[in-house]
């Protein structure tokens, strides 16, 4: 498959104060790459450097060593516009992607801006509702409403639909189910496994999450305290852990016919 995202030893080291400096490795040589049609997962406890990786590669934040490559070009040489056009995010807390004060037919109009010469309001609109209904929303129940309206499943669908509208190539997905309930987790997981079936989207899918990172991922990498310490095809990892971290991880997993210990 065609290597989509690729990144090279990727370090961020935070520097804190002007006589006496204190340094903070948040990530350290951190190196994989995310296929076509791929969902690849960093995986880790609270702080271990998931979100610095994807804020990295969102551009919100530089490297201080290292590099990102996607498509075969440095990441940060793109313009900012044809950037976020290939690469969309679907953030953690899906009301805080929305401004209260506007309904929700706004967050899906501003993503045409990423157009130099987009489409026309009446091909817009098409877009829109042909979306929607793709992904299972039936547009009559969603468009017109304020964010305050719709459930966090429903906002969080809204985001995914996104990438879809403007044709992007790799979804970043930070936590993109920690605030739903269970059921409507379930369905943004499978919602984001049929854009890599249906559709070959790419997906950088970051939890703490065990369970779900066995469930959606082609590939794994296992992130502690910055470093990658376990990566590889999801079923090798899961079934066989050769890292201790990653062997504890998974042990305090808990099983339906156990008690939570851990």
């Amino acid at each position: 498959m065609e290597t989509l995202l690729h990144c090279e030893n990727l370090t961020k080291i935070y520097t804190s104060g002007l006589i006496r400096t204190k340094s903070v490795v948040a990530v350290k040589n951190v190196t994989f790459d995310v296929k076509k049609g791929e969902i690849v997962t960093l995986a880790g406890e609270s702080g271990s450097g998931k979100t610095t990786v994807a804020k990295m590669i969102l551009r919100l934040i530089e490297p201080t060593s290292g590099h990102i490559f996607f498509k075969g070009q440095n990441a940060f040489s793109y313009d900012r516009q044809d950037y976020y056009r290939m690469i969309q995010a679907i953030v953690q807390d899906p009301y805080a992607a929305y401004n209260p004060f506007y309904k929700v037919d706004r967050i899906l109009e501003e993503v045409f801006g990423l157009y130099k010469n987009g489409p026309s309001p009446e091909k817009r609109e098409e877009i829109i509702h042909s979306t929607l209904t793709r992904i299972g929303i039936n547009p009559e129940e969603i468009l017109g409403r304020y964010p305050h309206q719709l459930s966090g499943g429903q906002l969080q669908r809204l985001l995914i639909a996104r990438p879809l509208m403007i044709n992007s190539e790799l979804v970043v997905a930070d936590e993109a189910t920690s605030m739903l309930d269970a059921s409507t987790r379930a369905g943004v997981l499978n919602l984001l496994l049929s854009l890599k079936e249906d559709q070959e989207i790419s997906v950088l899918f970051i939890t703490h999450d065990i369970a779900q990172a066995q469930y959606i991922s082609d590939s794994v990498l296992i992130m502690q305290q910055g470093e990658v310490v376990e990566q590889g095809p999801a079923g090798k990892v899961f079934s066989n852990p050769m890292c201790s971290y990653t062997k504890d991880l998974f042990a305090c997993v808990p099983r339906l016919h156990k008690k939570w210990e851990c």
